[in-house]
This record gives structure tokens, C-alpha cells and sequence, in this order.
């Protein structure tokens, strides 16, 4: 590669949000540290930005990204970094994901007042979360709790948690993402990590995609210095199940995946559920197998499932 291909800017399009400025500015400096090439940022305002409405009703997680992905396919920039778990399951023809670098920490985390954790939040206690997964899993533990719909971003949530002083606060506590948390440096506001045995994540969470286009060659090489592929064959385990669940980001699907060391090498264990809304019933396995087999893996986690009756939960109204 000649020295004026590696120093041509590459243009990030990235949403104009504290978090995805974060997680695309992280992703741009590792790639001018690992290649030598110039990344600048470039806003861009999707749907999801512009409304106020809950993201079901806005069409799904696509809503965050479509303006993203056409910017790129018209060529306004080269790459872009998303929370893997806001893609649709289904590829956009004509652009690829060049890189999964490492992932966070994929688990919930609840920030509530007075330090409290997730089993101290007295019975009627309100907690807000925008994902119906979260919903539908808060409702299941059976704990009492009056679980509030919210949009906004990670200071808007957390500044409705009644502090010391109270104020104009409204809730008692909210679930968020751990990852986007540690990646804005405010893990010192959780109160509690929530076990997956109690609050399985949704699947890919914690995990960036960078896309760019397909035929790109170049920006393709670059961003590609930044694969991570266990962190690849854990989301496409997790993603492959939501796909043949024929679930999106309205559907209360949590997937999670991890690979430890087997007796023959490497291996993927997955664990899948499907909670009804109203936290009534829930379905739930788990597969192992080589992390080769991911995609294979996440699919026959979800006809299990399936045969279980994950349809009929899926159905569930609010």
C-alpha cells in the first residue's frame, strides 16, 4: 500500500449522539494507530434522532441507522460504526462489516437510587428501560416493580433516577447497557450488574459493527486491522438466533454467547429466551458447539425455542 493511500482521510459517518461520537472516535483512533490513515468524523442525523416515539413504533432499531448506511452507499462516507445490536438482522446489499472489534462487557446494568440494587427496590418502585426485552424480563422476576417506557440518551435516563436532592426526577431506577456506560466512563454510576441469570442481554450488545462498502477494498483492509473474531462468532451465534426467530428489536429476544476453552478446543456456549411482555411465561435453552458453527448454532438454538412455543410468547400484546 503507497503512503498516499494510507494518509487519505477516511470519513466515519457517525450519529451526533455523546455515545455513538464515543464509540466511533475510539474506533477511529484505533485504526489510524494499527494503519497510519487519517479517520475524521462526519454527524449524521437519522429518524431515530428526530422523534420522540418508542422505537417500535418508529419501525424498529433500523430507524438509527438507515440514514448511516445511505450516506455510505451513496459514497458521503466511507465507513461507519454502529452498536451491532441496532442493525437489522438481514444484510444491506452493497455494504459489508469489515471488522466486530473486542467487545464490552455485554451484561445489564441497573442504576437506582440510594445505591439500591435490583432485589432491594421496594415493591411499586418505577424503573424505566425503552427494550421490551428488559420489560418483559423485569416484569418475570415477579419482584413488584412498575416498569416505565423511556426514550433518550444515557444522561437523559439516568437524570430521571431521584437523586439526593430529588428534584424533577420520576423514577427510582433505569436499565442500561453496561457496555455504554463503561465506554462514556460513567460505570461508577451503576449500582448494580445485573447476572445474566437474572437479565439476559440482548443479543450482540456490548459489540460494534464497522461497515463499510462492500467493493471498498481499501477501507475494507484498514477497519479489518481491528477484528476481533471471538467477538464476531459470539454475535453472529446470538444474532443468528434472533434472525431465525424472525424477531427484531420489539420482540422480547435476549441472546448471549461466550466462548471458554472445551476438551477438543475452543467452544461457543449459547443461551437463548423468549419472555412474554407481561413477564407471565418464558421460554429458554442453550447449544454449544465449535465457533465455527456459529450461525448453524444460533439457528437450531431458535427452532428449539420455536418448538417450545417462543412464537406464541412473542405474540404476547403489553
Amino acid at each position: 500500500m503507497t503512503t498516499s493511500t494510507v494518509t487519505a482521510t477516511l470519513r466515519l459517518g457517525t450519529r451526533g449522539s455523546a455515545l455513538a461520537r464515543t464509540q466511533s472516535q475510539a474506533v477511529a483512533d484505533a485504526i489510524a494507530a494499527a494503519t497510519g490513515a487519517a479517520v475524521e468524523l462526519v454527524p449524521i442525523v437519522t429518524e431515530g434522532d428526530r422523534s420522540a416515539e418508542a422505537i417500535a413504533q418508529l419501525g424498529g432499531t433500523g430507524v438509527f441507522v438507515a440514514a448511516i448506511r445511505r450516506a455510505l452507499l451513496e459514497g458521503t462516507v466511507d465507513l461507519a460504526v454502529h452498536s451491532y445490536k441496532d442493525l437489522p438482522t438481514a444484510s444491506e446489499p452493497g455494504l459489508t462489516i469489515a471488522a466486530v472489534p473486542r467487545r464490552e462487557d455485554p451484561r445489564d446494568a441497573l442504576v437506582a437510587r440510594d445505591g439500591l440494587t435490583l432485589g432491594e427496590l421496594p415493591p411499586g418502585s418505577r424503573i424505566g428501560t425503552g427494550a421490551p426485552r428488559r420489560v418483559a424480563q423485569l416484569r418475570a422476576l415477579g419482584l413488584g416493580l412498575d416498569v416505565v417506557p423511556i426514550r433518550g440518551n444515557v444522561d437523559t435516563r439516568m437524570g430521571r433516577v431521584a437523586g439526593p436532592g430529588g428534584g424533577a426526577a420520576d423514577l427510582d431506577a433505569v436499565v442500561l447497557a453496561r457496555a455504554g456506560l463503561a465506554r462514556l466512563g460513567r460505570l461508577d454510576a451503576i449500582t448494580e450488574t445485573l447476572d445474566p441469570l437474572q437479565m439476559l442481554p440482548a443479543p450482540a450488545q456490548g459489540a460494534l459493527a464497522v461497515e463499510c462498502r462492500t467493493g471498498d477494498a481499501r477501507t475494507r483492509e484498514l477497519a479489518g486491522r481491528l477484528e476481533d473474531e471471538s467477538a464476531r462468532a459470539c454475535v453472529l451465534a446470538e444474532r443468528s438466533t434472533l434472525a431465525a426467530l424472525e424477531a427484531g428489536c420489539s420482540a422480547p429476544v435476549a441472546a448471549y454467547a461466550e466462548l471458554a476453552e472445551g476438551e477438543h478446543g475452543p467452544e461457543l456456549f449459547l443461551r437463548a429466551s423468549v419472555t412474554a411482555i407481561d413477564g407471565s411465561d418464558a421460554v429458554r435453552g442453550s447449544v454449544s458447539g465449535a465457533p465455527g458453527d456459529a450461525v448453524a448454532l444460533g439457528r437450531d438454538l431458535a427452532a428449539e425455542l420455536l418448538d417450545r412455543g417462543a412464537a406464541a410468547l412473542m405474540a404476547v400484546a403489553p
